[in-house]
């Protein structure tokens, strides 16, 4: 069998910015305009949230940048304004489909984010109709890179790679899952980090007065948040003092489909292992300047997730861009990471050894603090303003190609 080939792979920022691989592509002279197709807000999910972040990264980056963003929904739910010019694209919705293909005439490229659960059809099958009636060139951003798909996901993802100019992955791991998914295939694809709003604290101002553990996001089941809790019964006997915050709303489909159970039932757990004093719930959705304050005034970021799967973790990224130790369970974007210090990895599901990696940053500064060190290293490349510069090379690049061809 042939071994795979990847026609573009730039593992960081310094390949993409001028290795061999690929020169700094100038930027296109007139205005670029470009459509971005993903969830978006007031839409409360990740893939929202990173949409929003790389058009605003992208055009403060590049004058001239003029966005057209294609926001899935599910329905004709109503929703609050968003400040950027916005088309609904709605679900299985044959009229809303063709108005999108006709906008699309009007940009240069479209950026599409990947996930199976935010595109109409079976486990998302919509984005193949788009890549194949798409008038411009596509990049597509590949969110989830399944160890093990169903044969519908499988093909989903095979069509994606062919029928895009090019997809965008945001780890190493990502990337070797995908050669072992699809040996011998050509494979045009680019590594590109998550990026990153948070930044290192330069003052105590934000710091918590007792130590602090910390995980944000939306909350549901996966989350492993019990383990975090379970941890934090360990943790307090060395620290009495410490606190753990649990900042983030519940994720809108579990509250739909199944209230406040999950966030309920860690409540009860709470109450179970007395730790009203050391367990705080935060429940709410928090702009960047909020999420800003709130990390910079942790000690140790705690990531306890049940999922084997993600090669991609926005809130890891921000933890090490803010300089912040972590503590994660063992999924491939943290073992990637990690690797070079600047966190621990544990077991999944296993309490005892958060506690024991979480206690040792709490209590020893020769531990906190070179993993400080590594993470403000590591993290001074994801500023989103880095990564969008990676994005806007690869797509005047492909623009150009396009052009001349």
């Amino acid at each position: 069998m042939p071994s795979p080939t990847v026609l573009r792979q730039f593992p960081d920022s310094t390949d993409i910015n001028g290795s061999d691989n690929v020169g700094i592509q100038r930027p296109i002279e007139r205005p670029l305009r470009l459509g971005f197709v993903g969830t978006y807000p007031p839409t409360q999910c990740g893939i929202a949230t990173f949409t929003e972040s790389l058009v605003v990264s992208m055009q403060a980056v590049q004058s001239g940048v003029s966005p057209l963003v294609i926001r899935l929904r599910e329905s004709a739910a109503i929703l609050e304004p968003s400040p950027a010019p916005i088309l609904d694209w709605y679900h299985n919705n044959p009229a809303s489909f063709q108005n999108v293909i006709h906008c699309l005439h009007d940009v240069d490229m479209v950026i599409v984010q990947h996930e199976y659960g935010i595109f109409g059809g079976k486990d998302g099958s919509e984005i193949v109709e788009l890549l194949q009636h798409s008038p411009v060139p596509s990049l597509v951003v590949l969110h989830t890179v399944p160890q093990d798909p169903t044969p519908h996901q499988r093909a989903i993802l095979q069509d994606v790679l062919e029928l895009s100019d090019m997809c965008v992955v945001q780890s190493n791991s990502a990337l070797q899952r995908l050669l072992r998914e699809f040996p011998g295939q050509t494979l045009r694809v680019v590594v590109i980090p998550h990026g990153a709003w948070t930044t290192p604290a330069t003052t105590p101002e934000h710091a918590s007065e007792r130590p602090r553990v910390l995980t944000w996001g939306l909350v549901g089941p996966g989350k492993g948040l019990e383990h975090g809790i379970a941890a934090m019964a360990d943790v307090v006997r060395s620290v009495p003092e410490a606190e753990y915050v649990i900042a983030g709303e519940t994720h809108p489909k579990v509250r739909e489909h199944e209230g406040e159970r999950y966030r309920d039932s860690l409540q009860a757990r709470v109450t179970q292992l007395g730790l009203e004093n050391n367990v705080t719930f935060c429940d709410r959705y928090m702009d960047r300047l909020a999420l800003q304050h709130l990390v910079e005034s942790a000690d140790v970021v705690l990531l306890p997730y049940d999922s084997r799967e993600q090669v991609t973790s926005g809130v890891l990224v921000e933890a090490l861009a803010a300089g912040q130790p972590v503590v994660s369970t063992a999924f491939p974007h943290a073992i990637e990471a990690l690797s070079t210090g600047a966190g621990s990895v544990v077991s999944h599901g296993d309490a005892h050894a958060m506690a024991t990696a979480i206690t040792r940053i709490l209590t020893q500064s020769e531990i906190a603090q070179p993993m400080q060190r590594e993470a403000r290293r590591i993290g001074a490349q994801l500023s989103w303003q880095i990564v969008a510069s990676q994005y806007l090379n690869v797509v005047n690049q492909t623009v150009h190609r396009t052009a001349a061809a």
